[in-house]
């Protein structure tokens, strides 16, 4: 079986921040998104995995290389324009072959892995599975009508009154029935080839297309507000650890914090769940729960909280807390005098803003 990781998004709804930086590569607890399901997609023993990429590509290529630090084997496949999810696997056949494979659309975090539902695909004849998620409001989802004996039948996108709470999570499972889907249907009137077009198609030729439900949690990282919550709950997934070299002096960190190689954190106080990067300086500082700091950034005389903080930003002498926040690379935040209140913000790579 192989992997085959959507990955060519622009990444539009996270702006300012995917300007400059590709939202693949943003991280959720100090990991970027993309890596989180690269491992996902390894520990459920599935080791060659095919990368679809869009502009974003030079970017991706740098961060993760050959997937050698993830113990996989990447393959690159460049989509030139974006025509839909269904031309993104039409143009990976070279890569799939007629083998089984697990596709994973980049923006998905999800709770527990899956294994489970490689494990349950593996060992069935069904032609495609779909993970479905049970949510609150379906009319904003594409969602599933499943037939008596647990079969899909339809696939509905955004109805407005929809057949069930299921919603379509943005993994999915093929066999090789996929190719004539993807070859048989027609742009819609987005102009796009779409995933669920294909899986239609595949219910309607009488092949085997069965659900996935999750039962954990679930999140699509596409917006800011979505992205901390992310970041929030992975947070909490983590057994913390204090590397050795990293340096507490005269702080306070409690137990649920994580503390990377080489940081250091001076007069401060920390609590978690919290990531603290490799080589951070926070100092006279207070660093609030559910807060990822990355590597390389200064935090000084300052309180941050429930954000997230990218590489080799400097945070310093803030009246106000800072909460609720996307700080991107090498972003400098500082302070004018004026009354203290709550700031929230998302900040683009290489910003330079003043709290006047």
């Amino acid at each position: 079986m192989k992997g085959l990781i959507l990955s060519g998004g622009k990444g539009t709804r996270l702006y300012p921040l995917t300007y400059t930086n590709a939202k693949q590569l943003i991280p959720v607890a100090n990991k970027p998104v993309l890596v989180r399901v690269i491992e996902s997609i390894r520990d459920a023993g599935v080791d060659e995995i095919g990368i679809v990429i869009g502009q974003t590509g030079p970017q991706i290529k740098e961060v993760i290389g050959d997937g050698s630090k993830q113990g996989v084997r990447i393959t690159y496949i460049p989509q030139e324009s974006p025509d839909g999810l269904a031309h993104a696997v039409k143009i990976s056949r070279d890569f799939l072959g007629d083998e089984r494979f697990v596709m994973f659309l980049v923006d998905n975090v999800i709770q527990g892995g899956i294994g489970r539902l490689i494990s349950d695909f593996a060992h069935s004849d069904w032609n495609s599975q779909i993970v479905l998620k049970e949510v609150e409001n379906p009319s904003a989802y594409g969602v599933a009508k499943l037939r008596p004996d647990g079969s899909i039948e339809k696939l509905i996108e955004k109805p407005k009154d929809p057949p069930s709470n299921l919603a379509l999570v943005g993994i999915y499972m093929f066999d090789s029935t996929i190719w004539e889907a993807v070859n048989s249907i027609q742009p819609s009137w987005r102009g796009e080839l779409e995933i669920t077009d294909a899986i239609q198609w595949l219910i309607d030729a009488g092949h085997r297309v069965y659900p996935h439900v999750h039962q954990g949690w679930w999140i699509d990282t596409g917006k800011p507000t979505d992205m901390l919550e992310a970041n929030s709950l992975v947070l909490e997934e983590l057994s913390p650890t204090i590397a050795l070299d990293a340096v507490i002096e005269n702080s306070t960190v409690d137990r649920r914090v994580t503390v990377e190689s080489g940081a250091r954190i001076i007069n401060s106080t920390v609590r978690g769940p919290t990531i603290i990067g490799e080589n951070t300086v926070i100092e006279n500082a207070y660093i609030g729960p559910f807060t990822s700091i990355y590597h390389h950034v200064t935090v000084r005389n300052c309180e941050v909280e429930r954000s997230i903080v990218l590489e080799h930003s400097a945070i310093s002498d803030l009246r106000d807390r800072l909460q609720d926040s996307l700080i991107g690379r090498s972003a400098t935040i500082g302070r004018s005098d004026d009354k203290p209140r709550v700031l929230k913000m998302n900040v683009g790579d290489h910003s330079s803003l003043w709290i006047v």
